[in-house]
């Protein structure tokens, strides 16, 4: 009771205090504070989730501003943008004159600022990282401007949603700061003007962070988000022309500080020293199985890399150098804000993957699903799911580009901007016959949601979904819908034009002896529509993503597991050995099509023989190889170099063998 008390009474003292701060209204009814000059500490000491807000430092602002109280309005932002009233109430959120206005990208918020400026003749813009962590503090040091914890009476829905659930964004419904701001705490996140980037250690004055970079910081959290996220030091980010219910912004009057911006963060390791010389590939027609190898090699924490525990979802390419590039997300929750993509690379001519380091981060969204493709013609692609918030299901695309083995990569471009299911990014994008680029993504996060098929006929500048017809619930012998069956879906352009995928899940029964069998789909024009029949695969499930492609030589290669560990009524498949025996086998296998996959004449499991203990990270952990057990679980991705040469990912482990070996009893 005594807390409580205590809570209330400073709240009581902020509306006293704040009722003699001094406000005044421009043209266009903004109600604006007086935000006098001073030093505070700025950032926090948490945890590694959170290492981005530390080293805690002295800033100082050395000139006043003034600052909007409130979250600038749908009313006043039409004011700008008569348009934008038909983004009024969209998936349920702000429709009223006085709710904070969203949907509106970086580039929108600085635009109304322009306008303002150009109308009253006065200087507006977004404030800096610095300005509005001080303006939210008013002078506190604890994790809120109510203290350590956050009263019921200022939370919006303070967790992660899947669907976001709407509720009111209107402005000033709870006591404002000691300065006299309101909804520093949630309502919406509020754009600021500076790109993300680490902190500077030491004292600085009116700093104005970095150059340039990937992402803008945004600050003050949102509604549908948990708690820990709306603190005072919390720091986001969204890439510039993105956009969602989340974000809005607040404003400020008053000249640019003057500050010098930092330096762009320094380039990471799997863009350093990268070679542009043509690698000349030599053909390999002996019959190779190396030992796996991991390729997820944790850096040293005195880097700063946000590597977490669990890495998976991985993606790889060749370059054009002789290189590989692999790309997986790390987190410690595949649901988690924390997420991030990190990448390493297999230089040419060497035997051990890079440590890994960063590839693609937009600070606190969840970014899973990764695909990368080298489209042989100086162009690597990579493409990825990004967040409005945690979780992966309202993802948007996203696409970069690199002409130099991945030295440098182009701005992120939204290639699907709308944060909405059928997003989530599958490693295996491909170039048709016709040099179309195709993108494969799960259309549902539930186990029956199937995989949507985007295409490019422009090289990414333009995408379209092909599919006319709604998904199949059930997908039975010779059904048809618009959708892949399974999710994690793995596709292939066959010879005479049609598609043939495979997914995880939507399994179809065959009869009572042989169970239930992994889905094929067929497509005969472009996923428009699918027709879907039993394989003569087992069904894989939880853990397991298979690989489907055409290798240089002509056969399709397809690589799955026996069965799912703990998920599976029968476990393991009979394989032949040179004699002509039968065994059973367990965990990875390989198959090969000459027809386009009519028949599957050779499935062998993805063993030399050889007893070893592996570490297949992520789900998979501790397995042991030999002459009838291969990995049980994983992720797989996977590429063939112009050498011929098939290099295969799990979520840990890289593979290295040729078709050759595959060839041999």
């Amino acid at each position: 009771m005594t807390c409580r008390w205590l809570v209330l009474l400073s709240i009581f003292l902020f509306q006293t205090r704040s009722q003699s701060v001094a406000q005044q209204k421009n043209s266009i009814g903004i109600q604006l504070v007086d935000i006098k000059a001073g030093t505070f500490e700025m950032g926090s000491e948490r945890g590694k989730e959170d290492a981005d807000e530390s080293p805690v430092h002295a800033v100082t602002i050395s000139k006043g501003f003034k600052m909007s109280a409130t979250e600038i309005t749908n009313k006043q932002y039409e004011a700008f943008d008569p348009g934008h009233n038909k983004l009024r109430g969209k998936q349920g959120f702000s429709l009223k004159d006085d709710e904070a206005v969203v949907f509106v990208s970086y580039d929108e918020a600085v635009a109304f600022c322009a306008w303002l400026s150009r109308k009253e003749g006065k200087t507006y813009r977004l404030p800096t990282e610095a300005e509005w962590e001080y303006a939210c503090r008013a002078g506190t040091t604890t994790d809120y401007f109510t203290g350590n914890e956050l009263p019921a009476e200022y939370q919006k829905l303070q967790h992660t949603n899947r669907t976001p659930v709407p509720v009111s964004l209107q402005v000033a419904q709870t006591a404002p700061n000691a300065w006299g701001l309101y909804d520093m705490h949630g309502n919406v996140e509020e754009w600021c003007s500076d790109w993300y980037g680490t902190y500077m250690a030491g004292s600085q004055t009116d700093p104005v962070a970095r150059q340039t970079g990937m992402s803008r910081v945004t600050r003050g959290g949102s509604h549908n988000t948990p708690v820990r996220y709306l603190r005072s030091a919390n720091r986001q980010g969204m890439l510039p022309n993105d956009r969602h219910w989340l974000t809005g912004f607040r404003i400020v009057q008053g000249p640019m500080p003057r500050t010098k911006a930092l330096a762009a963060a320094p380039t990471p390791a799997n863009s350093v020293q990268v070679s542009q010389q043509k690698y000349v590939w030599q053909k390999e027609t002996q019959a190779i199985f190396e030992t796996p190898i991991a390729y997820v090699i944790k850096p040293d924490s005195s880097t700063g890399i946000p590597f977490y525990k669990h890495n998976h979802c991985p993606a790889i390419t060749w370059c054009p150098n002789g290189d590989l590039l692999a790309a997986w997300f790390s987190t410690n929750a595949e649901s988690g804000r924390e997420m991030t993509i990190l990448a390493s690379r297999l230089r040419a001519g060497k035997k051990t993957w890079d440590t890994a380091s960063l590839f693609f981060l937009v600070p606190d969204r969840n970014t899973t699903g990764t695909s990368l493709l080298y489209d042989q013609k100086g162009t690597l692609y990579h493409i990825n799911g990004l967040e409005a918030a945690g979780d992966w299901q309202n993802l948007a695309i996203v696409m970069r580009t690199s002409t130099n083995n991945g030295a440098t990569w182009s701005k992120p471009v939204l290639i699907e901007p709308e944060h909405a299911k059928r997003h989530q990014v599958i490693a295996g994008s491909l170039i048709t016959r016709e040099g179309w680029l195709v993108q494969f993504c799960d259309a549902d996060p539930s186990s029956r949601g199937g995989t949507a098929m985007y295409i490019s006929k422009d090289k990414g500048a333009h995408w379209t979904s092909p599919y006319t017809l709604p998904i199949t619930p059930l997908y039975k012998d010779g059904a048809t819908g618009g959708l892949i069956a399974g999710i994690h879906a793995s596709s292939v352009q066959l010879k005479d034009g049609r598609w043939l995928a495979f997914g995880r899940n939507d399994n179809i029964k065959v009869d009572t002896v042989v169970g239930d069998r992994m889905p094929m789909s067929i497509s005969s024009d472009n996923g428009a529509n699918w027709q879907y029949a039993p394989s003569i695969f087992p069904p894989i499930s939880s853990g397991q993503r298979l690989v489907l492609r055409r290798l240089n030589e002509g056969p399709l290669l397809m690589v799955s597991f026996t069965h799912c560990p703990g998920k599976s009524t029968v476990e393991g498949m009979n394989f032949t050995k040179p004699n002509g025996e039968t065994y059973k086998g367990y965990g990875m296998y390989a198959a090969l099509s000459y027809d386009d996959g009519k028949t599957w004449p050779v499935i062998k499991l993805l063993s030399d023989g050889h007893m070893r203990q592996l570490n297949g990270g992520a789900w998979t952990g501790m397995f042991r190889m030999d002459s009838t057990h291969a990995e049980p679980k994983g992720y797989l991705a996977a590429t063939q170099s112009p050498d011929n040469v098939i290099h295969l990912i799990s979520s840990n482990l890289y593979y290295r063998f040729t078709l050759a070996w595959l060839q041999q009893p």
